[in-house]
């Protein structure tokens, strides 16, 4: 069904302000989902509101301040309060580009969250301050490691952003073949996953969503080249406090964030790399292509031009089953 961009909006907001969240928090958390629905990214939009609610329902919403546990110049180290991930990554985003403006780098890190989102939506806000940004995450196991069957790593995304002078560079990337939201927008839907995406509990293969997600495992992204990504990825979210917690996924739990970012006029003029970014981001889309109707373009450029679109037409596409959810939970 078609609907309109500001009702979308409206009944994200009025949904999770029913459900335990401030009118401040809702329009923060609607910000984020709204454009990952704007990209064309809609497993990641009112999908997953609806799936943050169903969370916390059955979980119980328990919710502490976000706590900075410690702090020096140029990092923190968060406790999410078992908070939403888009709220305390947000939180720690803003901290990295503070302490970054002031100190030219910044890392920061957070645990005790769940759902920290689309990483290129606080990239954004990082290459937009003008610096250069690397976002690292894991959560609860659910993908299987390369040449296995059962669940060891997270979906664990990472993801760099570069600003230029036009648009930035962002790669944003699950080292998962799969995301966990399409998987579980799948199940909610009652379609198959696409073949060689995930096993069952007994280590054989499936499209069966629900299978997937009752102690099964998605399969890694890249081979074993990704296979070794993702474990650095857990790695790196361990660090910050994130414990490697096993179990089915359809539960999400304690989740790592770990941003970095820096200026890049440390090491020489700020805008004359921004201009080297512009510059080279036009040197790759001119490539000859290898199929003269696909054009060659740059990381995060299409879902750029189609949240442009999107706007232009004032309205998005949603599936009845994710409307109705929403309207039940917006009462």
């Amino acid at each position: 069904m078609q609907l309109n961009i500001e009702d979308a909006r409206r009944l994200l907001e009025t949904a999770l302000g029913a459900n335990g969240y401030s009118e401040d928090e809702a329009v923060t958390v609607t910000d984020h989902l709204m454009d990952c629905e704007l990209r064309g990214l809609g497993y990641a939009g009112l999908a997953r509101g609806v799936a943050i609610i169903e969370h916390d329902r059955r979980c119980g919403l328990s919710r502490r301040p976000i706590s900075v546990l410690r702090e020096t110049a140029v990092s923190a180290h968060l406790d999410g309060g078992d908070d939403l991930g888009y709220l305390v990554a947000l939180r720690a985003t803003e901290i990295a580009i503070a302490k970054t403006r002031h100190s030219g780098i910044a890392i920061v890190g957070a645990s005790k969250t769940h759902f920290t989102g689309m990483f290129s939506f606080y990239l954004e806000k990082v290459t937009q301050a003008g610096f250069v940004g690397m976002i690292a995450g894991s959560g609860p196991s659910a993908v299987a490691p390369y040449g296995g069957t059962q669940p060891r790593f997270s979906t664990n995304p990472i993801a760099f952003g570069f600003p230029s002078e036009g648009a930035p560079v962002i790669w944003d990337i699950s080292t998962s073949s799969i995301t966990h939201a399409e998987v579980l927008l799948a199940k909610r839907l009652g379609v198959p996953l696409p073949p060689g995406r995930g096993f069952d509990a007994d280590g054989r293969t499936t499209v069966d969503a629900a299978s997937v997600l009752a102690g099964g495992a998605m399969t890694v992204w890249g081979g074993h080249r990704g296979s070794g990504l993702a474990m650095c990825v857990q790695l790196l979210s361990m660090m910050v406090g994130q414990k490697n917690a096993h179990g089915a996924y359809e539960e999400p739990g304690d989740f790592g964030y770990l941003i970095m970012a820096f200026d890049p006029g440390l090491f020489g003029e700020g805008d004359g790399f921004r201009k080297s970014v512009a510059d080279y981001a036009a040197e790759i889309r001119e490539t000859r292509p290898a199929d003269p109707a696909i054009p060659v373009r740059t990381p995060f450029e299409r879902s750029a031009k189609v949240r442009e679109q999107m706007l232009a037409r004032g309205s998005i596409e949603v599936a009845g089953p994710v409307f109705d959810a929403l309207s039940a939970f917006a009462g």
